[in-house]
Parts: C-alpha cells; structure tokens; sequence
C-alpha cells in the first residue's frame, strides 16, 4: 500500500468522485509510491489545486483533476452536470496549470523531482469512456473513466502509461527525489522527524503481514510433517508459534523447541500469556529437554557434550518415559541449529513415532554454527519467498547474501547507514553510533548493538551480573539499549541494529555471519565495520547493494 498525505483526506460533496479515484490509487500503486490529495499550490499571485498527486518511484509525477457527475464534450469544450445545473468547465487547462506550477516551484526550490517526467490526467470516475475515444487536449490514454475504475489494476496502468508516454522531463523518479517532494508537500518536517514516523507506520504494517501468513497453516491443516524454509524475516517464528499453538488447542501434547536462549526465553514469556488450553506441554531449548528428564548438566565449552553426549541422552530418557510423557507433535524453530544427532533422539520423544507431527522451520542461510546438521524425515515443504520483517533498504542488503531470491515486502525506510572503520575499532564506533541514534529521538528500547567477534563488555557484564534469563527479560522489557551476539540472537529483531563487525572467527562461515546479523534489523540498519572486508565476504552483489548505503560518522 502506497503512502498517502494526509492518511485521511477530507473530500469534498461531489458523489464520490475524488475518494474513488483516491482508493483506487491506494489499492494499486505499489508500497513505495506516494499519493497525496489536496495539494495547494501558491506560484507569484496565483493559486493553484490539484486533486490528487502521484509520485512513483522508476517511473515520474502523475497529477490528477477529477470531476465527478455527468461529463460531457461538445463544440470543443467540457460541460459537467445536466439540465439548469449544466456548466462548462475546463479541467485540462485547469491540470496543466496546476502541473506547469509544481515544476516551476520544484525548480526554484531545487528539488530533484523537478528533473522526473511529469504528466497531467484528467478523471471522470462517473463517466464511461469508450478505447476509441480521443480528443486533440486530451487524449484517451490521460483520461480515466469509470471502465478503468472497474477494470483490475486500471488507474494505476493509465498513470503509468501516461507518465511514460506524454510526461515533461528528462529522468525518473527515484526514493530521494518522492522524499524531497513530499517534505516539501507534507509542510517540510525534518527528514529524522519522517524516519521516526516511517518507524511507526513500519511496525504496524509489519504486525498485519505477519498475521496475514496463518492462511499457509490453515491450507496446511491436515499435514502432518512439514519443512518450511523460508529467509530471514519471512514469518518462519511467527508461524512456529502458531502451529504449536493450534495444535495443542486441537488437544495434542507438544514440544515447542529451538537452540538458542533468547529464541527459547522469548518463546516462555510468550506462551505464557495464552490460555492454558493452548500452552504446549514444552516450550524452550532442546537441550533443556533431556536435562528436565534426568540428564546430568554440562560445561558451555564442552562441545561433545552439547553435539554427542545429550542428544544421545535425549534417545535414551525418551525410550524410559512413560507414554503420557512423550509428545504428539513437535515443532522445532530454527532447524537449522540442530546436528545430525538429534533428530533420531526427536522422534523417539514422539507417542506415535511414523505419524507424530515434526514440523521444522528453517533458513539454510542462517547456518552459522560448525556443524551441518539435516532433517533426515521425509517432510511436506513449504518455502516463504518474501521478507515482511525489514524495510525495502535493509531487505536488499542482506538479501543479496542468499542464495535464495525473497522478495522485500516492507515499507521503504531510511538508508542504511555504514560506518568504516577497522574491525579493532568497531566496536568503539558503534558505542559512539548508539549514543548518536539516541540524540536522534530513537527510543532506547528499540536500540541492539550486536558484536559478530570479541562481545561487547556491557553483555559479558549483565550476563555475569544477573545470569542468562534476567539477561533476556532485559531484552524483551525494551526499556534500555540492547548488547548482545549476532549468534545468540537468531529468531530475534529490534526496530534499529547497529552491527558491530568485530572480527568473525569461522571466516568460512563469514558470509551467513553477515546475512544473520544485517537481517535482525527492521527500521534502520548501521552497519560499523571495515567496508572493503564486509564488500569482499559479501561480493559484488553485497557491494552494489552498499552503493545506497549513507556513509556515516556519527557525531557524539
């Protein structure tokens, strides 16, 4: 859905006619077009209105004159209305006028919209107009008629068309030109004041595509085992949840389960505030399981512990439990995280180990541990190909680091922001970019600094200090700046990253480092780090993408 200025415009008493050319637009025109109504125009002595203006990105300025009511053409001139009530009107030379107007005043101002192809239409939104119709001022393709209102995608294809064929200028239109002009429009609020209100309005779009992806569970009812791989930011958590929540409420015992501790405390508050009826019989790590089922604890730096010793434990404790203590469904999120060596031990924790329900979510990109571990089931897959998560900017940059194509379905935001510096000093450049973004108005809470090398002394303090679950309760209360490791953070977001590239350890495990910790941003991204090296990792596909990125030094 485009932008609109205002939201909600007021129209005027006339049938209809603007809100249903307005609607239209707002229907069809992609997220990253603008329409605005209403716009007033103040040239010398001379006043102008158009009704309503587009600005497409790639393709130019569109402004429209609609009349509603009975239009008709004759002796060379227009008349609207029938009866006493007819009156001549001119409403090309009233468009042009206004068009010529927004040039002339875009020019003087300097804005780059001025150098986009413009063109003027004209609306007739109650009138039917016949293809052959055609007319010396005003020719058919820069008149809409109430076919093309009815006709799917109708408006938008005449703007387009009209823009491209007939519009004065000599380039299109591109993101800074449509930010420049409706600064300009919406009464030049400061560009940071837009961000800030772009935020807003991400967020909220963000939460209805999200709920909008429970339809793929609801033509996936009757499936029993499913594999859905989807990219960073596709809804793949969201859906995790929402599986084990419907099948618990369906009455099945389930295991919801995941690898690491923020994904699997996130998880706990979460489940915790459904009703009981649909709480599944487990929710948090995998490693917990076996523990909570008699498996004796380990060191964090034991490795054969974690990988060999409990997933074998996690087969053995299953294959002792009675069968009201096994599962009917498990549902495991981010898949990926797991070796080879739990799965066996995963469906020995099934009541019904052919036909229990294993539904794994995953993203082959996000492998960013030393192992590769596979589902070795046969699953039903399903694949989610569009990024809901992140701004158009933030989408483009790290998906360039996939091998699969997603399609970035966010709003567009502000660019991403590259800090370069050398990986030493990262670290100390992003403490300077938090205390910048603050200054900004970012609230604190919607801040995470993550470190993809040597962690950040705050979050090796909190965790010493308060142990791992008061450490993520701080996350999730979103009261204060966030410190924490691209590695631990996985399944997790925060409206502005700034991205510490510190140093990865496993460079050959460099790439998906990068994809994983540029895609936990939702708003805005701040990348701080040595550029060359970040370009090299990333390739020529990660290196055109930071072409738009805004180089940045911030100011503390």
């Amino acid at each position: 859905m485009p932008r609109t200025y205002p939201p909600t415009p007021d129209f005027p008493d006339d049938g209809g006619a603007e809100r249903a050319v307005w609607e239209a637009l707002r229907e069809q025109l992609p997220d990253e077009a603008v329409v605005c109504h209403g716009v007033h125009l103040q040239e010398g002595d001379q006043e102008y209105e158009i009704d309503l203006l587009v600005a497409w990105p790639g393709v130019g300025v569109a402004a429209i004159e609609v009349k509603g009511g009975h239009i008709e053409r004759a002796d060379g001139a227009w008349y609207q209305g029938s009866g006493p009530a007819r009156h001549r009107i001119d409403p090309v030379a009233q468009v042009q006028g206004s068009r010529h107007a927004l040039q002339a005043l875009l020019q003087e101002r300097g804005e780059l919209a001025s150098r986009a192809r413009t063109a003027h239409l004209v609306a007739f939104p109650h009138r039917y107009v016949s293809g052959g119709w055609d007319s010396l001022d005003l020719p058919r393709d820069m008149l809409i008629g109430r076919d093309d209102l009815e006709r799917s995608g109708g408006v938008a294809e005449h703007v387009k068309h009209a823009v491209e064929r007939h519009g004065q200028g000599y380039e299109p239109l591109d993101h800074a030109a449509v930010d420049g002009l409706v600064d300009l429009i919406a009464g030049g609020f400061p560009s940071q004041s837009e961000h800030l209100t772009r935020a807003v309005e991400h967020e909220t779009r963000l939460e209805q595509m999200t709920r909008d992806q429970v339809r793929i569970l609801d033509a996936l009812s009757q499936v029993r085992r499913m594999r859905v791989l989807g990219g960073a930011g596709s809804g793949k958590t969201y859906l995790a949840l929402e599986q084990a929540r419907r099948r618990t409420r369906a009455g099945e015992r389930v295991a919801l389960l995941c690898y690491s501790r923020g994904l699997g405390r996130y998880f706990q508050r979460i489940t915790a505030m459904w009703p009981r009826r649909e709480r599944p019989a487990y929710v948090g790590l995998f490693h917990d399981l076996p523990v909570s089922w008699g498996a004796a604890g380990g060191r964090d730096d034991d490795p054969d512990y974690w990988e060999r010793h409990l997933p074998l434990e996690l087969g053995r404790l299953a294959g002792e439990r009675a069968p009201e203590e096994l599962f009917d469904a498990v549902v495991v999120d981010e898949a990926q995280d797991f070796g080879d060596l739990w799965w066996p031990s995963l469906l020995r924790c099934l009541r019904d180990a052919e036909c229990g329900g294993v539904y794994a979510f995953l993203d082959d990109a996000q492998r960013v541990f030393p192992r590769d571990g596979r589902v070795p089931l046969e699953l039903t897959p399903v694949t989610l190909d569009e990024n809901l998560r992140s701004t158009k900017q933030i989408a483009q940059v790290f998906g360039s680091l996939s091998p699969a194509v997603v399609k970035p379905r966010g709003l567009d935001g502000p660019p991403v922001r590259l800090v370069d510096v050398p990986a030493d000093e990262a670290l100390d450049a992003a403490d300077d970019a938090v205390e910048a973004l603050l200054d900004e108005g970012w609230d604190p809470g919607d801040v995470v600094l993550l470190a993809t090398g040597r962690r950040h002394p705050e979050q090796v303090n909190e965790v010493e200090l308060g142990g791992h679950a008061a450490y993520w309760d701080a996350f999730f209360a979103q009261q204060d700046v966030f410190y924490g490791h691209v590695l631990g953070f996985k399944g997790l977001e925060r409206p502005v990253v700034v991205l510490a590239v510190n140093g990865i350890r496993d460079v050959e495990r460099a790439r998906k480092m990068l994809y994983t910790g540029l895609s936990r941003a939702r708003t805005l991204l701040v990348v701080v780090g040595d550029r060359s090296w970040i370009e090299e990792i990333g390739g020529e596909a990660v290196r055109k993408r930071l072409e738009k990125a805004e180089a940045w030094l911030p100011a503390v």
